[in-house]
């Protein structure tokens, strides 16, 4: 999330320290301040560098984007090459000693032959010339790169909304499938809990439907999403279930991408569920210090016409998520014996 007012301040932060570059470069420095700038030249060195800087803004936010991304490389260079000219001549109309100053002045009978006069430059006009061409370069390339990180930044950011968008169309419908069918189940066995699930799954689907569509969301309405969708479990297997559901830590102002975590629980109820089996599930997330712990246990009961390419559809889907999402916060770990299945993610928040 980009931070305007810092932004902000760190371009005058920037803009202050270059334009403290004229006094720094001055030849007068050592006398002080005062010195400085009663130096007619300072002022004629001060416009130039702010005309850098003006260039500057001028390259980022308009030439670049208009000329150089449009592909109009000679237009943009040619006037790249104006405004270096008109950088480098026109403070020179200012200066109010250039017109006072002797080209090649005799030495004076009490001067040293190789010491530096007052105001004088080392290395007179070339010297001049030479740093005016550097910082130019320096702001010009600066400047270019700064736009073509941003827009390659700002491109990846399209491609990774793009392929999340793709992952959340496929596990909305994916959801809404298993719930229900969770439901059908109670429907063909006439249960009284019918209705209850039909609300819960309306209560879930407003979620989806809603707070789902943002980046990220507190970290306690996707608990409760999960609560929802454990209760509803609940209703359609009553007590042939066996479960141990756990939640400790802080949730308040902890925030998390979305239906990240609701596909491993999802998986252990459509695999780890037989009425005819005991096969106990367990579900434990512990948040501490930013830090989110979900570990999610269940045995594998027999199911007619399982097949291993059947496990996952939205494990693959919350796999590409977390690498896109959490690039380098979270470790993801999968045992998958014949047995069981474990899945432990730790993700920082």
């Amino acid at each position: 999330m980009n931070n305007k007012p810092s932004q902000i301040l760190i371009h005058i932060a920037g803009c202050g320290l270059f334009l403290l570059l004229p006094f720094l470069f001055s030849p007068d420095r050592h006398q002080g301040f005062f010195s400085v700038i009663k130096n007619p030249g300072y002022y004629s060195d001060l416009l130039r560098y702010v005309m850098m800087l003006l260039f500057f803004y001028l390259n980022y936010y308009f030439l670049i984007p208009g000329l150089y991304f449009s592909e109009k490389y000679l237009v943009y260079f040619l006037l790249v090459l104006v405004c270096f000219f008109i950088i480098s001549y026109v403070p020179q109309l200012f200066d109010l000693n250039r017109g006072r100053r002797i080209p090649f002045p005799p030495h004076p009978i009490n001067s040293i032959p190789g010491k530096q006069m007052p105001g004088e430059r080392p290395g007179g006009d070339l010297f001049s010339m030479r740093q005016n061409i550097f910082l130019f370069l320096a702001l010009f390339f600066f400047s270019l790169m700064l736009r073509i990180s941003n827009r390659w930044r700002r491109v990846e950011k399209e491609k990774v909304d793009r392929e999340l968008s793709y992952l959340k169309a496929q596990i909305n419908p994916h959801f809404l499938f298993n719930t229900l069918n969770s439901i059908y189940a109670l429907a063909i066995n006439k249960s009284d809990d019918t209705a209850a699930a039909v609300v819960k799954l309306s209560g879930m689907m407003r979620y989806v439907l809603s707070d789902a569509t943002l980046e990220y969301v507190p970290l306690e309405k996707e608990i409760n999403y999960i609560r929802d969708y454990i209760e509803l479990q609940e209703l359609r297997f009553g007590e042939s279930m066996q479960l141990d559901f756990t939640v400790k830590g802080e949730l308040h102002s902890q925030k998390i991408a979305p239906l990240i975590l609701i596909a491993f629980v999802e998986n252990a109820f459509k695999y780890g569920v037989n009425a005819e089996e005991e096969a106990p599930i367990s579900i434990a997330i512990h948040i501490f210090n930013a830090v989110l712990t979900m570990k999610v246990h269940n045995y594998k009961v027999k199911r007619d016409g399982d097949t291993d390419n059947q496990h996952g559809l939205g494990i693959a889907n919350t796999k590409n998520r977390l690498e896109l999402l959490y690039p380098s916060r979270h470790m993801l770990e999968i045992k998958n014996t014949e047995r069981d299945f474990t899945v432990l993610l730790t993700l920082n928040l």
